[in-house]
């Protein structure tokens, strides 16, 4: 995969993470417990996420300080999946994890639930959604319910184009180009769309050995199709899942696996310009310890690094932007990714209420810092880069 020029990044040796880890974990600011930091916002937060708050089954959406604390708990009746800021940060926009029926839109100087919507008529949520380039429209990825006939399929996409300072109704519908469409991202002049077909770990993946999952790219002005691709037979058991994308346009996709017959698949794919898939590199052990699951997928500021997160396989592993595999970072139940505040830098969360810094070097990849005892963070985080 082609990348940007590498940053300038100071090197740093195995021996010199260690030391910055010891050095960092030495700073209270950042890791000593205790109670909520002052925010002069209840959601001004660098970081956007949902999470399990409290007992029982309480969902909510929060933010992340700067001191990975966390704060201004938006309540929702179910639990969330994506989340994402508007253009200019007013706004927050979570998404109900599939078969979701709710998005909550939050306003983030009150830190106020301002108003909900529904998906289309006979379809659910995938769990996430952007607004446009423009900032006028919010677009999500939804799915037909299936269709009765007990064929093993997760329903038929849906792009719905909702008008972002209308109450969020529907004023344009796009096929996503596959069944099952997950997440979507703009690339360049594309709107990326991965539809996972059939999703692992689900009734309709039982005794399926093939997920149907495709990319596909479409105009964002009017949704018509540029390209899609498809893995190659001897990957057809990958779903496609969860989109990053870097400033000049150049875009991942991580993957999770139908089956669980202990082969060492790649779960990171390069997305080309038409949308063709090239693989990254890792050892087999290292595509092995992901245990066939990636639940997100970030680039650090530069675009330099490319890191994945697995709950399963308890890790997050990172590469090089072209490919090369550095290392993976042990995070028991971590999932949330999303760039931190410096190049070479990711935010991780766990569902264990654990946030962790890491940091990436062309030598290697180490935790520079931690911070625990927060809500059961959920799947996704992302870095509010306006507002």
């Amino acid at each position: 995969m082609g990348g940007p020029d590498r940053p300038s990044l100071v090197p740093i040796s195995r021996r010199g993470l260690l030391a910055g880890l010891a050095a960092t974990v030495a700073a209270p600011r950042l890791v000593a417990a205790g109670g909520p930091a002052e925010s002069v916002h209840p959601f001004d937060g660098p970081w956007l996420t949902t999470a399990g708050i409290g007992p029982g089954d309480s969902f909510g959406a929060v933010t992340v300080d700067p001191g990975f604390a966390a704060q201004g708990v938006a309540p929702a009746p179910a639990r969330l999946h994506g989340i994402v800021a508007s253009l200019d940060g007013r706004w927050a926009v979570a998404v109900g994890r599939r078969p979701g029926r709710i998005a909550l839109v939050i306003d983030r100087r009150s830190g106020a639930v301002a108003t909900s919507f529904t998906p289309g008529e006979g379809r659910v949520f995938s769990g996430h959604g952007r607004y446009s380039a423009d900032g006028r429209h919010f677009l999500t990825n939804e799915i037909e319910r299936p269709d009765g006939t007990g064929r093993p399929v997760m329903g038929r996409g849906v792009v719905a184009v909702r008008e972002a300072g209308g109450g969020f109704a529907i004023v344009a519908e796009w096929p996503s180009g596959g069944d099952g469409p997950h997440d979507l991202i703009h690339g360049g002049t594309n709107l990326i769309i991965a539809n996972g077909g059939i999703e692992p770990n689900t009734p309709e993946a039982r005794d399926a050995e093939a997920t149907g999952s495709t990319i596909t790219l479409l105009d964002p002005a009017s949704g018509a199709v540029k390209g899609s691709a498809a893995l190659p037979a001897d990957l057809a058991s990958l779903s496609l899942r969860h989109l990053a994308v870097r400033r000049d346009g150049a875009a991942v996709v991580a993957a999770q696996d139908l089956l669980k017959d202990g082969e060492a698949r790649p779960l990171l794919f390069a997305v080309g310009r038409d949308g063709a898939l090239s693989a990254f590199d890792a050892p087999d052990g290292a595509w092995r310890a992901l245990r066939g699951y990636v639940g997100s997928v970030a680039f650090d500021p530069s675009g330099a690094f490319v890191a994945c997160a697995s709950p399963r396989g308890g890790q997050v592993s990172v590469w090089t932007a072209q490919g090369r595999h550095l290392g993976a970072i042990p995070l028991a139940d971590g999932c949330g990714l999303a760039p931190g505040l410096e190049d070479g830098t990711f935010l991780a969360t766990s569902g264990y209420g654990e946030v962790a810094l890491i940091k990436a070097a062309p030598e290697g990849v180490g935790i520079i810092a931690r911070r625990t005892g927060g809500p059961r963070y959920d799947n996704h985080v992302m870095r509010v880069t306006q507002g």
